[in-house]
C-alpha cells in the first residue's frame, strides 16, 4: 500500500458447519451448491456430528478472531488499528454478511483464508465471495488483499511441531522414537492432482517442514490423507485407514496422527481422526496418539498475525484485478 491505512478490518475465513442437527440439511444443500442432498449423506452427517456434540468450529474460529485481533492492535501501538471478525463460506455467519462489520470505519480489508496452503482453483470461492462482498460496499477509497500461500510461515510450522512434540512426550519413553508420526492432509479426488500439482506439493513440503522442526528422522514420518469423499471415484493415497494394517505388520504398538492443514477443531479432527482413525488404529492392537489442535494457540496466533501484516502490504483499490496464482 502507498499510503498506510488508519484502520484496517480482517475476515478470517472458513468452511462453516451446522449449529445444530436440523441445520445439516441446510448447511449440506450450501455445501451442494444449492442440490438436495441425499437422505443417507444427511442420515450419516447427523450421525456424526451427534456423535462430537456438534462442531465448535465457528466458536474457535470467533475465539482467533478475538486474540487475533488484540494481537494485532498490540503490535501496532501507534497505528493502524484493526478489526477482526469470522465468516463462514457454507453457513452463518456468512462472509458476505460480517465483511460490512468488516470495513466499517476501515481504509483497507484483509481476508484470511483459514488454510495455509493456497490453490487457485480450490479457494477461488474464498476469493470470489470476500471480493463480491466488498464491491457492494461501493466504496472506492478502500483497499483490499487476501492471503494467498503461506504454508511455509515459520511460527505456523514451529507451532504445528510443538503439537507433535507435545504428544509424542505422552508416549512412554521406551516406545516414543519407535512412534510412526502420519501428517495428515485433507484428501481429494485423484483428478484434482492434475490441475492443482502444486498444492499437493506445498501439503508435502509443510510435513516435510513440521517434521524437521519436531526433529523427527525421515524413517519415523510418513505424509497421509484422511476423510475421503462420499464419492465413487478414486481419491488420493496413502489414507490413514491404509496405513494402519502395514503398522501392525511391522509390529508397531503406537501410532501418532498430526494434520498439517487444519487450524481448529472441526469435524475432520473430532470425527474422522479422534474416531474414525481411533477405531482403525485399536482395530490393529496399535495404541492411538493425536495432536491438539492449534485453535488460539499464542505461537499461531502471531503467526496469522504475521500473515495479516504480510497480506496488506499488497492490497489495493478492487478495480485492480484480482491474483489468478501464487
Amino acid at each position: 500500500m502507498s499510503t498506510p491505512p488508519s484502520h484496517v478490518g480482517v475476515v478470517l475465513m472458513t468452511y462453516g458447519s451446522p449449529p445444530t442437527l436440523d441445520d445439516v440439511p441446510a448447511y449440506l444443500r450450501n455445501v451442494y451448491g444449492g442440490r438436495e442432498p441425499a437422505a443417507e449423506v444427511v442420515a450419516e452427517f447427523k450421525r456424526r456430528y451427534a456423535l462430537i456434540g456438534g462442531s465448535p468450529l465457528l466458536r474457535v474460529t470467533q475465539e482467533q478472531a478475538a486474540a487475533l485481533q488484540d494481537e494485532l492492535n498490540r503490535r501496532h501501538p501507534n497505528g493502524p488499528s484493526f478489526t477482526v471478525v469470522a465468516g463462514m463460506r457454507f453457513f452463518a455467519p456468512l462472509i458476505a454478511d460480517v465483511v460490512p462489520e468488516a470495513a466499517r470505519d476501515a481504509d483497507a480489508l484483509v481476508g484470511v483464508i483459514m488454510s495455509p496452503q493456497y490453490s487457485p482453483i480450490l479457494m477461488r470461492g474464498y476469493i470470489t465471495t470476500m471480493r463480491d462482498a466488498a464491491a457492494r460496499l461501493g466504496r472506492d477509497d478502500l483497499k483490499v488483499a487476501i492471503t494467498e500461500d503461506w504454508h511455509m510461515q515459520p511460527e505456523f510450522l514451529q507451532a504445528v511441531a510443538n503439537r507433535v512434540r507435545e504428544a509424542l512426550d505422552t508416549v512412554p519413553a521406551d516406545r516414543r522414537d519407535e512412534t510412526p508420526v502420519l501428517l495428515s492432509a485433507h484428501s481429494m479426488p485423484l483428478r484434482v492432482v492434475a490441475d492443482e500439482p502444486d498444492y499437493i506439493d506445498n501439503l508435502k513440503q509443510t510435513a516435510a517442514a513440521i517434521a524437521e522442526r519436531a526433529g523427527l528422522p525421515a524413517s519415523q514420518w510418513r505424509f497421509c490423507y484422511q476423510s475421503a469423499g462420499h464419492t465413487p471415484e478414486e481419491w488420493l493415497k496413502p489414507d490413514f485407514a491404509d496405513l494402519m494394517p502395514e503398522l501392525a505388520a511391522q509390529g508397531k504398538r503406537d501410532v501418532l496422527i498430526a494434520p498439517v492443514q487444519f487450524l481448529a477443531d472441526h469435524l475432520e479432527i473430532l470425527y474422522d481422526i479422534e474416531v474414525g482413525a481411533r477405531e482403525q488404529a485399536e482395530e490393529h492392537g496399535i495404541t492411538f496418539h493425536s495432536t491438539k489442535s492449534l485453535n488460539s494457540t499464542p505461537l499461531f496466533i502471531s503467526a496469522l498475525a504475521s500473515v495479516v501484516e504480510d497480506t496488506l502490504t499488497r492490497a489495493a483499490p478492487l478495480t485492480t484485478p484480482a491474483p489468478t496464482g501464487h
